[in-house]
């Protein structure tokens, strides 16, 4: 293993969230492998933050060991190939303990793809825009299941409580998804009539909006809310 860098007690690694994350896992005290960890995150933080592959998890132990946040040896059972195994170390519980109370709160960050194509719903038809949000509506079913049958396994353990309870937020997360996924269903003939209404020309072309319209919209929604940034 490589020399962990030195850090002053006052200052944190800028290590990514994705590092705190991988850490925050071992901070339970189980001594896993990559492998582990990979199935583990599948099993809990992919739920409200981070599906990993496998060779980002190993990135991030890498990242962790070269800190000296974790340990790591091969194990050999019954001469098959040998695991590696990863333990935190104290500074790696002390590091993740201080990141969780007091590194800045970042703001969720939302990618949501069927959203940036239901924005582009002027470039498609109303009836498949519906069957995205369908099939979106049946993951969003399926994801809310799992992450209730998760909470109960979680609740065996009274070192998960609190993975429980984000388990059981995770739940209601994906409930609120879909049912506004199925109101967008609803709405989605109202803003096709309002584009067909505002066709034009003999080919009944897209109305395009004014050039520059939403610098003007943006002044005046900024003039109208002061307080909103």
């Amino acid at each position: 293993m490589s020399s962990p860098e030195s850090t002053p007690e006052s200052e944190l690694p800028g290590l990514p969230a994705t590092s705190w994350a991988v850490l925050g896992m071992l901070a339970f005290g189980e001594e896993l492998s990559g492998y582990e960890l990979k199935k583990w995150a599948d099993w809990s933080i992919r739920f409200f933050y981070w599906s990993p592959s496998f060779s980002q998890v190993y990135t991030e132990l890498k990242k962790l060991e070269k800190h000296g946040f974790v340990t790591s040896r091969v194990k050999h059972d019954n001469g098959v190939r040998g695991r590696r195994l990863y333990t935190i170390t104290d500074a790696g519980t002390e590091a993740v303990r201080r990141w969780s109370n007091e590194a800045p709160i970042d703001p969720p960050m939302l990618k949501h793809g069927v959203m940036l194509r239901v924005w582009l719903g002027h470039l498609n038809k109303p009836e498949r825009l519906k069957e995205i949000l369908h099939e979106h509506v049946e993951y969003v079913e399926k994801m809310r299941r799992r992450a209730a049958a998760d909470a109960v396994g979680a609740a065996e353990q009274p070192a998960w409580a609190y993975s429980e309870i984000v388990l059981r937020w995770s739940e209601r997360y994906y409930a609120a998804e879909k049912e506004l996924a199925e109101q967008l269903i609803a709405d989605i003939d109202a803003a096709d009539a309002v584009i067909e209404s505002a066709k034009v020309g003999d080919e009944l072309s897209f109305p395009k909006p004014t050039p520059g319209a939403w610098r003007r919209v943006e002044r005046e929604t900024e003039e109208a809310n002061p307080d909103l940034d």
